[in-house]
């Protein structure tokens, strides 16, 4: 339900940045952040969002201040959340913003009361997913703290949240920036200048951009100018000034390009384009790449293509010449150095975009895979023939869903599981369908298998048990039904894929579903109510208890550690409680909540000790990677002396993995379960015509002696996978065999 909530709050917004700004006062009154001015029985200036049956409403008999607080309370029916939202009136100057406010409740189950803040675009967000408030409680005072990027912020949104069931009552909320008050004290706004690029609104309504029928020569000459107006967008000085909109650049010159006769006419076209932009002046500190980069610019293109010689000497100049300034198109995230694709617009006004802006796409993705992904060299399909392919399928869509759905093969050929559509794929989850079984089913010695209830009341009418495995779904067998879907779930290896398409293979617009299943060796064959996911207990891939410790010590006096709900705090005395024990097991088949490989790390380090290093490109010179100094943790004098077991499998993902990989590194330590999901690398955002949304792993990750993580995961010194009979018995055999490892 927490995964529900998130992608509703997560709300992309088109992007707004810039690189200057000037600073006036803003002392914004009368916010009703207290609830006090009511206009027809609501708080004036707050909207609602959120999915199932709730109602909003004032309350003056419970406050705690002034006359008035709000309500929100679930009603008889689907109820998986609500929340009120207040937008913040400007962009403020600051470092940080701080949400405080009072919430009382009254039997919140299924879920939790909280307070929530988002900036857009994707810059911050906490929702109180993991310390909401449960239950029935007196006035409790609660904050948010976000990090501001006003150079980056069109939107600062903030409230009130109930996920599940119960009645939660919200008052004397407060906003302020680096300690200044929102309402109360004068704050500076920020307000950005504006590039030329910015001001260029030629092309906000559609590219007008008509395009003959393809043939393969026409295809290959929209191949050479896609490569080129990336090229140009990434190397060009005055390109990376700022100076052009380079998106509205394209659609200038692609109708003189389209009625090129031939080649000779092509290339005129693109001389003269090139020559729109000035003359570069020559380049001082342009360096070649370093012999021992991990990855080099690949030019070929210019030298191979048929353009001519006069052509390929100008885009030659430009390498040559290549900008060595900041980029308005592409930057490095501070203290990471993973890509910033900075400026960059979704176009969501436009869900299905003209075919110009379907080709930009195409373009805009491609080239920042070509220059800007640490892993392009492990994509099963070799990159450079991929612009070429996709180019008849993203010109020939023909409505929003073939829109999403090239768009989503694309993304899935780069093979990285931290990929996908996260925003803008409305058409294919809603031919995905909302309804889904009752029970979660996973993939156990290559068959779909239910291992687990959303729901037990629906147990009687769906038949099958726990351990029973489905063979076919409405006649399909299960495997042609993979074979299908592969090519639109992205994923660095095969268990991440399974992982993910296992997650909606139960799913349909239909309200049942015909199964055809094993139970105790029997064939048997069902049809299955489907039911609204709004009224299950769903959970993606684990489940989480908060309310209980992330540690304990088992039987045999063996620590056990989950990183699923482990907090900040818990690390002083998980040292303190675990540290007379014969062995510990640490549990990352989950996405640690807390930042664990430092603060818990060196309690295992004997020396100190590098666990891994990383590749950082180089926007001076595109496509070029270069390794960074290994990392090493510390250790602690009073370092545990007992057994160490990390299990991991394919749920182990991104910083679950980087984890795995610092405990790896432990002297008596083994891994202990399945192969990881194989994409870690804090990841970069990238925005497409369309209102898509997608991401790569932005850096690369390898072990200090080279070794790549990416794709292969972390590969465990003991392969341990569940068997179907483990789930009918419901045992853990990953667990159980790294107990045997620790008592023996």
């Amino acid at each position: 339900m927490k995964v529900l909530v998130l992608n509703f709050l997560i709300i992309l917004l088109i992007p707004i940045y810039g690189c200057a700004q000037n600073v006036t006062k803003a002392n914004d009154k009368n916010l009703n952040l207290d609830f006090e001015n009511i206009q027809n029985g609501y708080p004036a200036g707050w909207t609602e969002f959120g999915e199932g049956d709730y109602k909003v409403y004032i309350d003056s008999s419970q406050v705690k201040m002034g006359k008035n607080s709000v309500v929100m309370e679930s009603t008889e029916g689907n109820n998986v959340f609500k929340a009120l939202e207040f937008k913040v009136p400007n962009n403020y100057q600051g470092k940080s913003i701080l949400l405080k406010g009072s919430i009382k409740t009254e039997d919140v189950k299924d879920g939790y009361a909280g307070l929530w803040m988002r900036i857009d675009p994707q810059i911050a967000f906490d929702n109180m997913g993991n310390r909401g408030v449960k239950g029935t409680t007196n006035w409790q005072d609660f904050e948010i703290k976000l990090p501001l990027k006003p150079e980056k912020t069109p939107n600062i949104v903030f409230g009130g949240i109930l996920v599940g069931k119960g009645k939660m009552w919200l008052d004397n909320l407060q906003i302020s920036i680096d300690g200044k008050i929102l309402g109360k004290d004068e704050i500076d706004i920020y307000e950005k200048e504006l590039f030329p690029a910015d001001k260029d609104k030629e092309f906000d309504n559609g590219s007008n951009i008509t395009f003959p029928k393809m043939t393969d020569e026409s295809v290959s000459n929209l191949e050479l100018l896609g490569r080129i107006w990336g090229f140009m967008k990434y190397h060009h000085p005055e390109i990376a000034k700022g100076n052009y909109n380079w998106d509205y650049e394209l659609f200038r010159v692609l109708p003189q390009f389209l009625n090129a006769k031939n080649n000779q006419g092509r290339d005129q076209v693109i001389k003269t384009w090139i020559e729109k932009y000035g003359k570069i002046p020559t380049c001082t500190n342009c360096k070649p790449s370093p012999e021992s980069a991990v990855l080099k610019p690949d030019l070929s293109w210019i030298q191979n293509s048929n353009l001519s010689s006069e052509v390929k000497a100008m885009l030659n100049d430009i390498y040559n010449n290549r900008n060595q300034n900041e980029n308005y198109y592409i930057k490095l995230h501070p203290n990471v150095s993973n890509p910033d694709f900075t400026n960059e617009k979704a176009y969501s006004n436009m869900p299905y975009p003209d075919a110009g802006f379907r080709l930009l796409a195409l373009y805009k993705y491609w080239n920042m895979m070509n220059y800007f992904n640490p892993n392009k060299h492990l994509t099963e399909k070799d990159w450079d023939k991929v612009l070429k392919e996709y180019i008849p399928g993203f010109l020939n869509a023909k409505n929003e869903l073939e829109y999403e759905l090239v768009a989503l093969q694309i993304i899935a050929d780069v093979k990285d599981t931290h990929a996908n559509l996260w925003s803008g794929g409305d058409k294919i989850q809603a031919l995905r369908g909302k309804n889904f079984a009752p029970f979660k089913a996973e993939f156990i010695e290559d068959k779909l298998v239910v291992v687990d209830y959303y729901n037990l009341e629906y147990a009687d009418q769906t038949k099958l048990k726990v351990g029973d495995y489905i063979t076919h779904i409405n006649g399909n067998k299960i495997e042609s039904i993979v074979d299908s879907l592969e090519r639109y779930y992205p994923s660095s290896n095969s268990s991440a894929m399974l992982r993910d398409i296992s997650a909606d293979i139960l799913r349909s617009t239909d309200s049942s579903m015909k199964l055809k299943y094993v139970s105790d060796g029997k064939k048997l064959e069902h049809e299955i109510p489907l039911i609204d996911r709004g009224k299950l207990k769903m959970y993606y891939m684990y489940k989480v208890n908060n309310d209980e410790k992330s540690y304990k010590i088992m039987d045999g006096n063996i620590g056990y550690i989950t990183l699923a709900n482990i907090k900040n705090e818990d690390f002083i005395m998980i040292k303190k409680t675990l540290k007379d024990t014969k062995g510990i097991i640490i549990d990352i088949r989950n996405y640690p909540s807390s930042f664990a490989p430092f603060a818990l790390g060196t309690f295992f380090m004997s020396k100190p000790t590098s666990f891994v290093k990383f590749t950082f490109p180089n926007p001076k010179n595109p496509g070029e990677f270069t390794f960074s100094n290994p990392v090493t943790i510390q250790h602690d004098p009073m370092y545990y002396k007992g057994k160490l077991v990390i299990l991991v499998n394919e749920k182990s993902q991104s910083q679950a993995e980087y984890t795995a990989m610092a405990f790896k590194a432990v002297n008596n330590s083994k891994i202990v379960g399945s192969t990881t999901a194989g994409a870690d690398g804090n990841v970069s955002e990238i925005l497409l015509p369309g209102g898509l949304r997608t991401l790569i792993s932005g850096i690369g990750i390898y072990y200090p002696d080279g070794t790549e993580t990416q794709r292969i995961g972390i590969v465990p010194d003991v392969i341990v996978k569940p068997t179907i009979e483990g789930i009918k018995a419901n045992r853990d055999e990953v667990l159980e065999k790294a107990v045997e490892l620790i008592n023996n």
